[in-house]
């Protein structure tokens, strides 16, 4: 019936369009045939005799010719009119040249003749309000309802058992959702459950999955929303969403409302220019107020994710609104294990692949990056046409995800290629004779991403903190590569600059935020006063000049001893340091067994080559038996769907030819009924079975 109605309507506005365009085309018709003309060339027509009728309306002049032509003109005033009829009008009546007519009065009301125009106007009505009401879900006009979404449960719903690690974090949110299922644990004793929880991480830590997991877990309403939904253009709108989305939520409690980025809606107050109460902090004032007013939301729990904890404002951090605050932080070892094998759980993996060494190897990689990394190594494995995602494809994965992909095709120069090597073999050099240092893993030349090259280590323990003599090794670190340019080139290149800018940070960073200089002692100069428009045009600095000018002296005498280590480490270490540098130049890539090998002077660059060369060859060998042993799946698979097909369609060609027979199965009863022939033959298969 809807549907019928819509389509009705359709047709009334095709039917009125017509109709309103002949109308108009018929006006345009009988238009043609009248043309307007000067005051002054209408009287010399009427002198002339031109005109059979005469009409005079008001200051118009109508003239009518024998053919049906008319002709419209303007008295400039009621004397022209006066002296038309006395010279012209007058004697031409008195001598029948000329016929007079009169307009009917116009205060009369031609119903028929508006008719078209009302048909018109009320088509245009009704197709404007049939547009609106396609539009934006048939919310047209609604700009103050909310836009949260309602969280229905369809059987797949993420619950605890699918986040990995966070485990006291789970426990704070399931204490909400127990509250949510049995209030009376907490009410007898007089406990109340936190009106909001704030999840504070970094992005891709999972904090926006774990919410989804509560709502898994509640088994209530659960609305969500992004804080930039509030943001809108119109004055109030925002406001208005608010107070729509909590009402919506108090027909629903007990339930979760949970609003994602919430510091799109939540920044800190009077950060306008001038101090001015701008839309979002109307909409700010809105949510405070329905978070903690005089109406309470009894059963309305408040679930809010950001990574910038520090941009919000003060009134909504207040216990009262967001109580509790569970920061989401980076996951250790034992999480990330666990989260490897929830991504890999669907993967086929080969043998040497194991969720605890890939654990181990991937420090500081955050749940969202463990994703990305194991979706990178199934595509590279499809890429291959392989069957199972073996260590070699995690390997290029991970170096994919952190350094991006490699660039075998750019046309490197033996100059620059020879530069790259003796840079990244410096690098290497200094980590491996620094005692303390994270291992060696992987030294390259091949370009990815921004980089001709580049040198990874990875710690053999997640590290949560920083000494000072760990922060001077990584400076030296850094400088491996521009002093390796120094001593083995003659000369020094543009390709250091990221370092000796990381490098300087790190010693910046040591004087003025952790008072590592023993000159200037145990004071933080640093501020952490956030820079943003309607606070603060420029950076505070709070310290003198004087200060300032120490700080400099302190940072490049930092670098200058650093410099000097690393110049001395290099130069103790130039076997090494020449046997790495040749292996680099002949096979482009080490990883930390061949770099162990090479830096203990075990193996020579040429052996090494030979060594590399016959494990290619074998790799190249078993991707092709893989290659061609999935083919031969996809073949086989394709051939049991084509005999499945062929089976389907002669069973249907059967079903057609004996659709007047009676089925097979109901002459297997005809022959075992009652009173038929097949009742001796059932006794006597019977009676030979028994005998059997």
């Amino acid at each position: 019936m809807k549907k019928f109605g819509k389509n009705f309507g359709i047709y009334v506005i095709i039917f009125a369009l017509v109709l309103g365009t002949a109308y108009f085309y018929r006006g345009l018709d009988n238009s043609s045939k009248t043309k307007e003309i000067k005051f002054s060339t209408f009287s010399q027509h009427l002198s002339d005799g031109d005109y059979e009728k005469l009409n005079i309306t008001d200051r118009k002049l109508t003239g009518t010719k024998d053919n049906g032509d008319q002709e419209v003109a303007y008295a400039p005033s009621v004397v022209e009119i006066s002296w038309l009829e006395d010279t012209y009008v007058y004697p031409m009546l008195k001598d029948g040249k000329i016929k007079m007519e009169s307009d009917p009065p116009e205060s009369d009301f031609n119903l028929l003749s508006m008719l078209p125009t009302i048909i018109m106007i009320v088509a245009l009505i009704f197709l404007f309000y049939f547009m609106m009401s396609q539009g934006g879900n048939n919310k047209a006009f609604q700009f103050g309802k909310n836009r949260a979404r309602l969280y229905k449960d369809n059987g797949r719903s993420i619950t605890f058992k699918d986040v990995a690690g966070l485990d006291e974090e789970k426990e704070e949110l399931q204490e909400i959702v127990d509250f949510l299922k049995n209030p009376a644990k907490y009410t007898k004793l007089g406990a109340r459950i936190p009106k909001g929880v704030l999840l504070v991480g970094n992005p891709g830590t999972g904090k926006t999955y774990i919410s989804k997991a509560t709502a898994g877990e509640a088994g209530v309403p659960f609305f969500t929303i992004s804080g930039s939904d509030f943001v809108e253009m119109f004055v109030g709108v925002g406001a208005s969403r608010v107070r729509d989305l909590f009402e919506q939520a108090k027909k629903n409690a007990p339930c979760i409302i949970f609003i994602d980025e919430i510091d799109a809606v939540g920044r800190k107050r009077g950060a306008g220019l001038g101090g001015g109460n701008d839309e979002r902090e109307q909409t700010l004032n809105q949510l405070l107020v329905e978070m903690d007013g005089f109406d309470g939301n009894t059963g309305i729990i408040i679930l809010a994710a950001t990574n910038r904890p520090d941009v919000l404002d003060p009134a909504l951090l207040r216990p009262g609104r967001f109580d509790r605050q569970i920061v989401i932080g980076m996951p250790d070892v034992k999480a990330r294990e666990e989260i490897f094998k929830i991504h890999t759980k669907n993967k086929p993996l080969a043998d040497d692949v194991s969720p605890e060494i890939l654990a181990k190897r991937t420090p500081g990689f955050s749940p969202a990056d463990i994703e990305n990394l194991v979706n990178e190594a199934a595509l590279l494995t499809a890429r291959r046409n392989g069957t199972k995602i073996r260590m070699d494809e995690i390997e290029e994965a991970t170096t994919k995800v952190m350094a991006g992909p490699q660039k075998k095709s750019r046309v490197i120069s033996e100059k620059e290629k020879r530069l790259t090597a003796y840079h990244e073999a410096g690098h290497a050099i200094v980590m491996r004779s620094i005692p303390g240092s994270d291992p060696v893993h992987q030294i390259t030349i091949i370009p990815r991403g921004m980089a001709g090259g580049f040198t990874m280590s990875l710690p053999e323990e997640d590290k949560f903190f920083e000494t000072r003599g760990n922060m001077l090794n990584n400076i030296r670190h850094l400088l491996g590569g521009r002093v390796a340019e120094e001593l083995k080139l003659d000369d020094i290149s543009t390709g250091a600059s990221n370092d000796l800018e990381r490098a300087t940070a790190i010693a910046r960073a040591m004087i003025t935020k952790y008072g590592f200089s023993t000159k200037l002692g145990p004071v933080s100069f640093s501020s952490n006063d956030e820079v943003f428009l309607g606070k603060d045009f420029s950076t505070r600095q709070n310290y003198s000049e004087e200060i300032a000018s120490e700080i400099d002296t302190e940072i490049r005498h930092i670098l200058e001893e650093c410099y000097a280590d690393t110049k001395k480490i290099l130069t103790e270490h130039d076997d090494s340091f020449e046997r790495v540098a040749q292996a680099l130049l002949l096979v482009e890539t080490l990883d930390g067994e061949q770099f162990e090998a090479l830096y203990n002077g075990d193996i020579t660059p040429e052996e090494l080559q030979d060594k590399v060369s016959r494990e290619q060859k074998e790799i190249q060998e078993r991707n092709a038996k893989e290659a061609a042993e999935s083919k031969r799946l996809e073949e086989e698979e394709r051939a049991k769907a084509e005999a499945r097909m062929r089976e389907l369609e002669q069973a249907m060609l059967g079903e057609d030819a004996n659709d007047q027979q009676e089925p097979p199965v109901y002459k297997e009863f005809h022959r075992y009924g009652k009173g038929g022939e097949g009742d001796q033959d059932k006794k006597n298969d019977d009676n030979n079975t028994d005998q059997q």
